[in-house]
């Protein structure tokens, strides 16, 4: 006999985490695009581009993007709040790689309390696989 097919009775419910890993993917990869943005804003604006400034803002940048692949890890949430330290410590470079580090410490904290309440909502049995 042949199984029947996925009818909405029996279908597989969505898995809130896997769209949550996406999120998380991409809002690395957005953070990694605006932060090489801000090379050519350091230059002109800036103290002016030196070694150590283009490394910190290229290194910080493949480390987003390396990053954008582990988000399947367990851990990885607060691996992704931690570099926003890194981010933050832009204010020494120039103020407005400092402001890229607020606004994207902001956005990971919502990211954050958003898996919170998902994992609270799984624990109520609120989940749409619940």
């Amino acid at each position: 006999m042949t199984e029947p097919p996925d009818t909405p009775n029996n279908a597989p419910g969505p898995d809130p985490w896997r769209s949550f890993r996406g999120v998380m993917a991409a809002t690395l990869l957005l953070e990694a695009i605006v932060v090489l943005l801000a090379i050519p804003v350091v230059g002109a604006v800036g103290g002016g581009l030196n070694p150590v400034s283009l490394g910190y803002l290229i290194g910080l940048a493949v480390l987003l993007v390396l990053l954008a692949g582990l988000q399947g890890r367990p851990w990885a949430i607060w691996v992704n709040l931690g570099v926003q330290v890194i981010l933050l410590a832009g204010f020494a470079l120039y103020p407005g790689v400092g402001f890229i580090g607020v606004l994207f410490t902001g956005l990971w904290a919502l990211i954050a309390y958003f898996r919170a309440e998902v994992r609270r909502r799984e624990g109520d049995g609120q989940s749409p696989q619940g």
